[in-house]
């Protein structure tokens, strides 16, 4: 394999096209500002590497990356690539991963507006995210140990798996298909939207207006913070603890939970809608 290290490199397309090659201590910086420096490249192994060029990793396949660094000024840095292995490296470029497929990221963290978009196979263990759109449009995510602090998170997203995670944001999981959250806590207004195949296990939910107008949503043994006006035109199925702030006008299915404050069944019910609900072993009749 052949070995390059601790090398300087601004230029464009630095190591355009580089195979079954080591890269080692190199920075990616200087006047020229070069950008695409690994550009159409394969079977790399990339080690304690700076970069603070744009594009890096584009059309690159099978790859890993260690203690690498990807400043702010590595805008876009991987896109259309495939079969990368990231380790204990951190992105904090604008647009750092998009179009990508089978990515995987262990002990990365990343800070970047629009991260992850129209990817399919992210599987993330201890990644620590701070992104405004991020997850947009990807499927296939497998994310276990996930720190995020976002906005507008996981917006039409198919087939995910999130476990023992932390998401603090708001309006996640709008319009996403087949999403699967276990023992982690979601913090954030007006959560799962427009979802369909949303299951929540285990998990704290807190902030307003959560769950409306999702279909064939299930939580198992939830718990509710915070949480009013929840399940408006859902069809849902759940088991909850502790206290729920109030329920409004939720569709088909059953909700039962330890403590509803109030019940809102009002002129804005749809028509055919029979949800049961029971509120601490007391059944309400809809009326």
């Amino acid at each position: 394999m052949k070995l390059i290290s601790g090398q300087v490199m601004d230029q464009e397309r630095a190591l355009y096209g580089l195979q079954d090659a080591r890269v080692a201590a190199c920075r990616f910086e200087g006047p020229a500002d070069g950008e695409s420096a690994l550009k159409e490249c394969a079977r790399l192994s990339i080690e304690d590497c700076d970069f603070l060029l744009r594009y890096p990793l584009w059309h690159v396949k099978d790859a890993s990356l260690v203690d690498c660094r990807m400043t702010d000024t590595c805008r876009a840095a991987l896109w259309y690539d495939e079969d990368i292995r990231m380790t204990r490296c951190s992105l904090g470029g604008i647009k750092a991963l998009r179009e990508c497929r089978r990515i995987a990221l262990t002990d990365c963290t990343a800070d970047s507006t629009e991260f992850g978009w129209f990817c399919q196979g992210i599987d993330a263990k201890n990644l620590e995210l701070h992104s405004e759109y991020p997850f947009l449009h990807s499927s296939d995510l497998t994310l276990e140990g996930l720190r995020l602090t976002g906005k507008y998170s996981f917006q039409y997203v198919e087939n995910a798996i999130i476990r023992n995670s932390v998401l603090d944001t708001k309006d996640a999981f709008w319009h996403s298909r087949n999403v699967t959250v276990e023992d982690s806590v979601v913090k954030g207004e007006y959560l799962a939207w427009y979802s369909e195949g949303l299951t929540l296990r285990r998990c704290r939910i807190i902030g307003t207006q959560p769950l409306c107008y999702a279909e064939s949503l299930t939580l198992e043994d939830c718990e509710m913070v915070d949480a009013d006006l929840s399940f408006e035109n859902s069809t849902v199925r759940a088991t909850l603890r502790g206290h729920v702030i109030s329920v409004k006008n939720p569709t088909h299915g059953s909700i039962e939970a330890e403590d509803i404050g109030e019940i809102i069944w009002d002129e804005h019910q749809r028509p055919g809608a029979d949800c049961r609900i029971v509120s601490g072993g007391k059944e309400f009749a809809h009326p």
